[in-house]
């Protein structure tokens, strides 16, 4: 008998209350638990509940945690698995001398006077989990009491569990559903013709979405091998202009004399050798997109012309007054800092805020190595079909020697090096002795640190020999320099004073 006549009531009003309040499955159960437990005195008690064919206890009273791991039953399985099978409580006056009884926790080995009783936790006719406890017995045990308290507590548990279990359910459907559309919108930003999935490129992807459909010229920014042209292909076929002429012109690449000309055309007979009419690359891209690779390296004066194109979207052919009006996206691309430039007085401040109306930045290959093994496995697969090889992979010492490498041509010179190892591959893998020598160190190819020229003097000799050494070492341990002054067993602040007397970058390395 309860001390409290009306203690079930006082339990399930407390439990009530503990059902509005916690939202947390495992955490009510053990409130719920540790409410028995303090107000009719249960020994220990269990709160299984189904996952799949399996019960597994979520909450518990007086196991340790090694017993509850070991407190698993599937369904039909010893008292608790016949429970949630048979959907029917039981109530064992003696668990000594039950022999159903498996004890899978351990904790009832050595006991005796000791009951135990198990209720089904049923929501919409489906047992979801299993409630037991065990009782101390005394001569004013009252078993059939229990039952009916734990009875009426399973069944008010039944629906608070469902209740949370669909919230947390629909919460991980929309977890889950918000995942698979930032995937897809992912795969959809990312254009077709650029491989790299790193945190900086997806960000990039996402400028390159934004600003495709506008008529904003852009001004992509990146050293040189980043893929500048590849952005301004991707803003070109992600715009409305994808059916139109896309027109690339490497302003740093035509002589002084002839950027004018090319850009905007001539008339015959505007300058000697001008024997026809030419149209310009400017005229050619109507309607379409130019772009202007190293925008950096135009003369004064050729971007004075510039400027007025691009505020007055007209120009004049070389040897002509007739103003002609073109439909023309510009984007421009440099791997120059213009903004030191502005200030040596060299690129028009102008024409720089012309430009640069919406910058993108693109990252140097070493910002971005988790890209390194896809844009790898890309050009292995590319120059597999163009030399009609059949390499498989590439071994592990030839990806952490990529991987240590600082790749300061960035995304060309890996794709140049990739070239390389599949034309001089031997079997169907790329291994490290098929990479460049730029990115072999030392420790890899048990090679001397330097090669001795004797035209050199003394001096020129040792700082080569230093200069090189110090080098292999900031490769070897990605240019971090308390490492190097370990691996050379010197001192870190004689690393610093050669780094500096040397002119050795250590970030390059990194």
């Amino acid at each position: 008998m309860y001390k409290n006549e009306n203690i079930e009531i006082e339990v399930l009003n407390q439990i009530s209350h503990v059902i509005v309040r916690q939202k947390n499955v495992s955490l009510l159960l053990k409130e719920v638990l540790d409410i028995l437990y303090r107000e009719i005195g249960l020994k220990r008690g269990t709160i299984t509940l189904r996952r799949g064919n399996e019960l597994y206890i979520e909450a518990s009273h007086g196991l340790s945690d090694a017993e509850i791991k070991r407190g698993k039953y599937r369904i039909g399985e010893g008292i608790t698995g016949q429970v949630a099978l048979e959907h029917k409580p039981i109530i064992i006056p003696e668990i000594s001398l039950e022999p159903g009884f498996l004890d899978r926790t351990q904790a009832r080995a050595s006991e005796r006077e000791i009951a135990f009783i198990c209720v089904p936790i049923i929501y919409e006719d489906n047992v979801i989990g299993t409630m037991s406890m065990d009782r101390v017995k005394s001569k004013n045990t009252d078993l059939q009491k229990d039952f009916n308290l734990l009875e009426t507590v399973a069944n008010i548990m039944a629906d608070a569990v469902s209740v949370i279990f669909k919230e947390k359910e629909e919460r991980d459907r929309l977890l889950e559903e918000n995942r698979r559309l930032k995937l897809e919108l992912d795969r959809n930003l990312r254009p077709a013709n650029i491989v790299g999935n790193c945190s900086s490129m997806r960000s990039v992807y996402a400028m390159i979405s934004q600003v495709a459909d506008s008529m904003a010229t852009v001004l992509i920014r990146g050293n040189s091998g980043t893929g500048k042209e590849l952005v301004a292909r991707a803003i070109h076929r992600a715009s409305q202009r994808h059916s139109r002429p896309f027109i690339a012109v490497n302003c740093a690449a035509l002589p002084e004399n002839l950027i004018e000309s090319e850009l905007f055309g001539h008339e015959k007979g505007a300058f000697t050798g001008a024997t026809a009419r030419r149209t310009g690359r400017v005229e050619a891209a109507d309607g379409g997109t130019i772009f202007l690779d190293e925008i950096g390296d135009l003369s004064q004066p050729m971007q004075v012309k510039l400027l007025r194109f691009l505020q007055e979207r007209t120009f004049q052919r070389i040897g002509s007054n007739e103003e002609r009006r073109v439909d023309v996206r510009i984007l421009a691309a440099t791997s120059l800092k213009l903004e030191e430039m502005m200030v040596e007085s060299t690129f028009r401040e102008d024409l720089y805020y012309r430009l640069n109306v919406f910058p993108i930045r693109l990252p140097d290959l070493k910002e971005r190595r988790s890209d390194i093994m896809l844009l790898a496995d890309y050009f292995l697969e590319k120059y597999n079909k163009l030399y009609n090889k059949s390499i498989k992979r590439i071994s592990t010492p030839a990806i952490n020697m990529m991987m240590a490498y600082h790749w300061p041509g960035n995304v060309r010179e890996l794709e140049n090096c990739v070239e390389r190892a599949v034309l001089t591959a031997n079997d169907d893998v790329i291994h490290g002795y098929n990479l460049p020598p730029s990115l072999q160190t030392g420790q890899a190819t048990n090679t001397a640190t330097i090669q001795n020229d004797i035209n050199a003097d003394f001096n020129t000799l040792v700082a080569s020999f230093e200069r090189e050494l110090i080098v292999d070492a900031l490769k070897l341990k990605r240019g971090n320099v308390a490492a190097v002054a370990r691996h050379l067993r010197a001192t870190t602040r004689i690393i610093h004073y050669k780094i500096s007397k040397l002119n050795i970058e250590p970030d390059n390395y990194k």
